[in-house]
């Protein structure tokens, strides 16, 4: 399918890509997914940033940012999905930084969104990652190999998996699952209740913290193999605190699964 894609390209692009943006669009999201500063590195680079619209198809939308590369996700009231992709490369010479990133393709076909690009660099390097706007309710695949992953304002299934990078969620609901092998999980929570089927999230390497408000109800599993375990709630707890804690919050409800294997987990109040 043919994209509509807008180009910014290296110094500057953040600040550019701001004006060029749909004012509606630069309200919701916040911000504009920057190319990193070349001040103080001597190493030829180049960034772009490329924006499109995606189609709402299927019961979910695919994000893949491998091999490299983040990815965050924002809902909104709009039937639309928009995506702004950040295109980086480097190498020995800028005359092949911007070889590598003109070969760089970012595509979308059938509800996913994906990049491909040279296989092999002998002297450098991309990556691209991704920042999308797409509907409250719907669902989301998203992965990646070297690249942490957030979602906003989401109330669907939500399907995240990375190697080396971190989870961040807020404000979501549905049934969610993230799995991380190296990175901390970072967990906010809004409303009184969980809406949905429930929560699992896990890392290998790196702390979770799960923050909840006031007068929520669900019911907590939490654990961590090497580490410590901290909730600033006061619950009843079924077996032994130590490692492991499984508990009402509030009235109960979902269950809501935190674990970790190398890293502490701890439960604050918002």
């Amino acid at each position: 399918m043919s994209l509509s894609i807008r180009v910014v390209r290296n110094a500057g692009a953040a600040a550019l890509a701001a004006l060029i943006l749909p004012a509606a669009l630069a309200s919701a999201q916040g911000k504009v997914l920057p190319c990193p500063s070349r001040e103080g590195s001597d190493r030829p680079s180049h960034c772009e940033i490329r924006e499109f619209s995606v189609p709402v198809v299927g019961s979910a939308l695919i994000v893949d940012a491998t091999p490299n590369g983040g990815i965050s996700v924002r809902g909104w009231d709009r039937a639309e999905i928009q995506v702004r992709a950040r295109v980086t490369a480097n190498a020995d010479t800028q005359q092949e930084a911007d070889a590598i990133a003109a070969d760089v393709r970012v595509l979308s076909d059938g509800g996913r969104v994906r990049s491909e690009g040279r296989s092999w660099v002998s002297q450098g390097g991309w990556s691209v990652s991704f920042e999308v706007m797409a509907p409250a309710q719907h669902g989301l695949t998203l992965r990646s190999k070297n690249g942490g992953i957030s979602v906003t304002g989401v109330h669907a299934d939500i399907d995240i998996e990375t190697n080396n990078g971190g989870i961040t969620l807020s404000g979501v609901n549905g049934e969610v699952r993230g799995r991380t092998n190296n990175g901390g999980v970072q967990i906010d929570l809004s409303g009184d209740s969980w809406i949905g089927q429930g929560l699992d999230v896990q890392t290998h390497n790196g702390g979770v913290r799960l923050s909840v408000p006031d007068g929520y109800s669900a019911h907590l599993e939490a654990g961590t193999t090497n580490g410590g375990l901290r909730c600033d709630f006061p619950v009843t707890v079924q077996g032994t605190l130590g490692k492991d804690l499984s508990a009402d919050l509030g009235r109960g409800g979902v269950p809501l699964k935190i674990r970790t294997v190398n890293g502490g987990v701890s439960v604050v109040r918002k």
